[in-house]
């Protein structure tokens, strides 16, 4: 393959944490080459500037050292040469998350858009990796887990790997280590689990049970027919950690982080809640895999790395699959129909909590993803909303709608099946990308899938900042939303977070007790009524008093002790539950319906 684009990447240094990395050119443009790195990974919308890890960089071309010049904060060019065109360098790999790149004694990850340089205007090209062992003999057991294909590699084994082009070398991460692993079948299709870090007696049989019933049920989700995934085959990477959450997808993996605490104990049969978060977070990034990695916005197609790419429309992507995330646990039959309005309840309760929603849309806040949701501050909850919880409340008030006007006929099931078929199924075909979606055509798509005109109810949800009549749209399904403040405790209106033994004030919400009384942020509860206030005694203290009392504070704010008066006031968290009630044939008909596998 002489035209390919090559690269070796070598742990190098795992004490200090570094990578070193070479990418091969053979054919050079001639009148100077530039390289880039991206500037933001897919699925993590904000710019991270990766190339500040790059620790040192060099050039050469048949053994002779040649210029390369920086042009920008992420761009390079070399000199002109006429031979093979080499360019070495060395990656600082020291973060523990799925966006980037980590490497120590124990074990490697590395996303492609951390690491490997952009040749410009060769993006179309072949491109091969050789992924190298470490030096010595304390790494022989380690392997490779990554969805990219083999070339001259044994599937898990180091050597070397290719892809059609550059866009699809960055999305597949790589795991090198000693690391547990399964594999199973959804619907003839392998996927592999692969988790690095320590757990004991991990229950992964029945893990592997769980996901296949997940996987199955999201691959007849979106090919009722022939059951077909887009992949030939699927790796779950996870990185297993005291205590941690995330996840970001990939066109044929996902790269998870989780607490130990979250995964099966064998002998344990019982689903936990961190357990049931684990399997929603796998749930969620496997739907990825076809609502946002094939299914795309049309401001992403193609992706360009090096600056933001804006687009009103993440609460379809990250919304709506984190609806279908929970509703797939459910309708494959991990949980329960108690369980999954449990889950919903959480839902509309973390929307209600913050008063930004009447502030700012959801389309606003996927545009303003990059300045805003990915940069939150102790005032995110009075400025903005979650297009990921907000949105799947969008995402179930649009199903109740659907499913009620056209009584039980259609459902937002055949809006996301129709996406499928017309953006996301051949979007990959003969490697070229296909189109994305605008705005003005998801809204014909809804109408013309369903046969009803939700432009209104798409410019009330989405584009406006009223809240979702949850209750009236579910009434009809035989499900009761039920407000339960008034079992609650009495409060101040504020979240508060352990500073060592201190009671520190992590968010005050707009209009509460806290608010009106003058306490901010990062404020210090040192006293009420003269009783000491620590890390574990605040609710203790306040459950002594009545609604209406007033109380006396006295909190730290930087280094100089202030004196407040806040009057506590009824719990104004919201405390939204569910209840399937027993009501006509037709809703529970209809709710069934809703909560089954079409």
């Amino acid at each position: 393959m002489k035209n390919a684009i090559h690269y070796t990447i070598v742990p190098k240094d795992l004490a200090a944490h570094l990578y070193a990395v070479t990418v091969t050119v053979n054919q050079p443009d001639p009148i100077g080459q530039c390289f880039s790195l991206p500037a933001w990974i897919p699925g993590s919308y904000m710019i991270r500037e990766f190339a500040r890890n790059i620790v040192q960089i060099s050039a050469e071309s048949d053994g002779k050292k040649i210029g390369l010049s920086k042009l920008d904060k992420h761009t390079w060019i070399a000199d002109e040469c006429e031979g093979v065109l080499t360019v070495h360098y060395e990656v600082y790999a020291w973060d523990l998350s799925v966006r980037t790149a980590h490497l120590d004694q124990t074990h490697g990850f590395f996303n492609g858009s951390s690491v490997f340089l952009r040749v410009e205007d060769r993006e179309d090209s072949v491109h091969i990796v050789d992924i190298q062992k470490p030096q010595g003999s304390d790494y022989d057991k380690w392997r490779v887990a990554t969805a990219m294909r083999q070339l001259k590699a044994r599937r898990y084994g180091f050597g070397t790997y290719i892809a059609s082009n550059y866009d699809e070398l960055i999305d597949h991460p790589v795991e090198l280590g000693t690391f547990a692993l399964a594999t199973f079948k959804a619907h003839g299709v392998q996927h592999d689990v692969v988790f690095t870090g320590r757990v004991p007696n991990l229950d992964l049989p029945r893990l592997t049970a769980d996901l296949t019933k997940i996987c199955e049920a999201q691959i007849a989700f979106f090919e009722p027919k022939n059951k077909r995934a887009p992949v030939d085959r699927y790796v779950f990477m996870t990185m297993v950690v005291g205590d941690g959450y995330g996840g970001l997808e990939h066109r044929a993996s996902t790269a998870l982080i989780c607490s130990r605490a979250d995964l099966p104990v064998k002998g344990q049969p019982e689903m936990s809640d961190g357990y049931r978060t684990f399997l929603g977070l796998c749930s969620h990034e496997y739907f990825h895999t076809w609502n946002v990695k094939r299914i795309k916005p049309a401001a992403f197609v193609p992706y360009d790395l090096a600056i933001e790419n804006y687009t009103p429309l993440l609460w379809l992507f990250e919304g709506f699959t984190s609806y279908y995330d929970d509703l797939m646990l459910l309708r494959s039959g991990v949980i329960d129909a108690s369980a999954y309005l449990k889950l919903v309840g959480k839902t509309i309760n973390s929307v209600l909590r913050g008063s930004g929603r009447r502030k700012q849309s959801v389309a606003e806040s996927s545009f303003d993803a990059w300045l805003k949701y990915y940069r939150q501050d102790e005032n995110a909850s009075n400025a903005i909303v979650s297009y990921y919880t907000k949105g799947s409340l969008v995402a179930l008030a649009l199903d109740l709608t659907i499913r009620a006007e056209t009584k039980g006929k259609k459902s937002l099931d055949d809006v996301m099946q129709a996406l499928w078929q017309q953006y996301g199924r051949d979007f990959y075909q003969d490697g070229k990308e296909g189109r994305g979606v605008n705005e003005a055509d998801l809204d014909a798509l809804f109408d013309s899938v369903t046969g009803l005109k939700l432009q209104r109810v798409l410019d009330r949800w989405v584009r406006g900042t009223e809240d979702i009549p949850l209750a009236k749209l579910l009434t009809p399904f035989g499900i009761a939303l039920n407000d339960d403040r008034k079992n609650g405790k009495p409060g101040l209106g504020m979240r508060t977070a352990r500073d060592g033994n201190d009671c520190k004030i992590a968010a005050i919400y707009e209009t509460g007790a806290a608010h009106r009384a003058g306490l901010s942020a990062g404020d210090v509860l040192v006293a009420i009524d003269g009783l000491r206030v620590n890390a574990n005694n605040l609710d203790v203290l306040l459950g002594r008093y009545r609604i209406g009392d007033k109380i006396g504070i006295h909190a730290f704010r930087r280094d100089e002790l202030l004196m407040f008066t806040a009057t506590v006031a009824a719990p104004d968290a919201p405390a939204v539950s569910l209840a399937a009630e027993d009501k006509p044939v037709a809703a529970v008909r209809l709710r069934q319906t809703w909560l089954k596998q079409s």
